[in-house]
């Protein structure tokens, strides 16, 4: 339809929105002037097709699709029509909002929830490892990832989301979100999740399969090896407290693991930050 209005929309106009590439921000915001120059210049043009035109004319600019929801979704009860969705490789982006454990439902277990912390299913300590969601994506090679903290480093955050947005393919992005079933005191969210990154627990990285092109490692470690041990941030919140007090034993082994855990994910991820080839 814009190429039939082309002589009366001008020819440059009407090449330079056909051809914009719209990757980035700055490419976005220029098709969004051109096509509401083009409305401009649809109202004064007394033919059909511009009158057909000028409704649809926002879709020539790129959409951003945007997909939200939580763990109990991303990583268990919905979690294969998300791996459906990021096998697809369409253009669209996930945000997972990680709270590890069903917060909506009454604080139920999920696949999320991180060993020796206490939830509804779980009143013992949940037994086994979370879930690596984010290595499972990866995984495919093809899949944009990255697991932020907005708390730890609002910096990476921020540019996760842009990368995110710019790629051309499926995204997830992972982010650790402090939530009252945890057992704190909701205003210290932010001091928690730099706690759970320093102490190795939620490491902070990009997977940007774009880089392969360029003879770049994809896979960015965004943090530093762990600082503080996982006690001084698990300790902070009564869903891993609180199993201290009714079966410290059973406390002491489940932290001993999970202290384990944390030793065993950050070597897979720097083993991956470290690959030249």
């Amino acid at each position: 339809m814009l190429r039939e209005l082309g002589g009366a929309i001008g020819d440059k106009l009407t090449e330079e929105i056909l051809s914009s590439p719209q990757h980035s921000r700055d490419e976005l915001l220029a098709q969004r002037l051109r096509v509401e120059e083009l409305k401009r210049k649809l109202v004064g043009i007394n033919r059909p097709e511009a009158k057909q035109l000028l409704p649809l004319a926002d879709h020539l600019v790129k959409r951003s699709v945007w997909i939200i929801g939580g763990d109990g979704w991303a990583y268990d009860i919905g979690y294969g029509g998300l791996d459906h969705v990021l096998a697809s490789g369409r253009n669209v982006n996930v945000l997972v909002l990680d709270t590890e454990v069903y917060s909506n439902t009454g604080g139920q277990m999920s696949k999320s929830t991180p060993r020796g912390a206490v939830a509804k299913f779980a009143a013992g300590g949940k037994q086994t490892s979370k879930k690596d969601l984010g290595l499972l994506a990866v995984s495919y090679g093809s899949v944009y990832v990255a697991r932020v903290a907005l708390g730890a480093n609002p910096r990476q955050t921020l540019r996760a989301i842009v990368e995110a947005e710019a790629y051309d393919g499926p995204s997830l992005i992972l982010a650790y979100s402090h939530c009252i079933a945890h057992g704190i005191d909701m205003a210290l969210g932010f001091t928690q999740q730099k706690l759970a990154v320093n102490s190795g627990y939620w490491p902070l990285y990009r997977y940007n399969p774009a880089l392969i092109a360029q003879g770049q490692n994809p896979f960015q470690l965004d943090s530093k090896a762990p600082s503080v041990p996982l006690r001084d941030y698990a300790y902070n919140e009564v869903r891993y407290r609180m199993l201290s007090h009714t079966a410290p034993q059973d406390a002491a082994r489940l932290l001993e693991l999970a202290q384990n855990d944390v030793k065993l994910r950050w070597k897979a991820h720097a083993d991956l930050a470290a690959r030249t080839e």
